[in-house]
């Protein structure tokens, strides 16, 4: 179990500015608006990204988190992922959140929750959005991950309701 007490002391408003940024670009780039980063004890972002849905081909897994998750995991040792924390533009659903608790990663940090984002996207073929929170599946678990969140929830939240209500997807 990861001690919460050696999680770094972050801006935790800073880095989900990024998060955003990143769904941003991911939105630029023709893909659903949803991106997430990972910095580690030492407040540096070793990873970034975006969702990857048309970016893989129309694979309804490749959400940000999913991604981020296994690119981390085959990166970094898990006694380094267990000090790291992932912040991302959405809570994560639950696949991604058994894939950060999977590769082991310590803190999530979550700006629009998935009870909003179920609310705001309906049922869409291209986001059958999960009301399912994260902090569920992490509790079934045996190691300990800590989440912040909704952090932002308004600015996360606007990222989607743009991209939804232009019917880009």
């Amino acid at each position: 179990m990861t001690d919460p007490t050696i999680l770094p002391d972050l801006d935790h408003e800073h880095f989900l500015r990024r998060a955003f940024a990143v769904a941003e670009r991911a939105r630029q780039g023709g893909d659903h608006p949803f991106g997430c980063i990972l910095v580690d004890a030492t407040g540096k972002v070793v990873l970034e990204q975006g969702n990857g849905y048309t970016a893989e081909g129309g694979d309804m897994t490749a959400h940000a988190e999913r991604l981020l998750a296994t690119r981390a995991s085959k990166r970094f040792p898990p006694a380094e992922l267990a000090g790291c924390t992932m912040y991302t533009s959405a809570e994560p659903c639950a696949m991604c959140a058994g894939a950060v608790y999977w590769a082991g990663i310590g803190r999530v940090v979550y700006g629009q929750s998935e009870h909003d984002l179920k609310a705001m996207t309906g049922n869409h073929p291209e986001n059958p959005t999960l009301d399912l929170p994260c902090r569920t599946v992490f509790d079934a678990g045996q190691r300990r991950v800590a989440v912040i969140g909704p952090l932002l929830e308004a600015e996360a939240a606007e990222l989607q309701r743009s991209f939804w209500a232009e019917g880009k997807a």
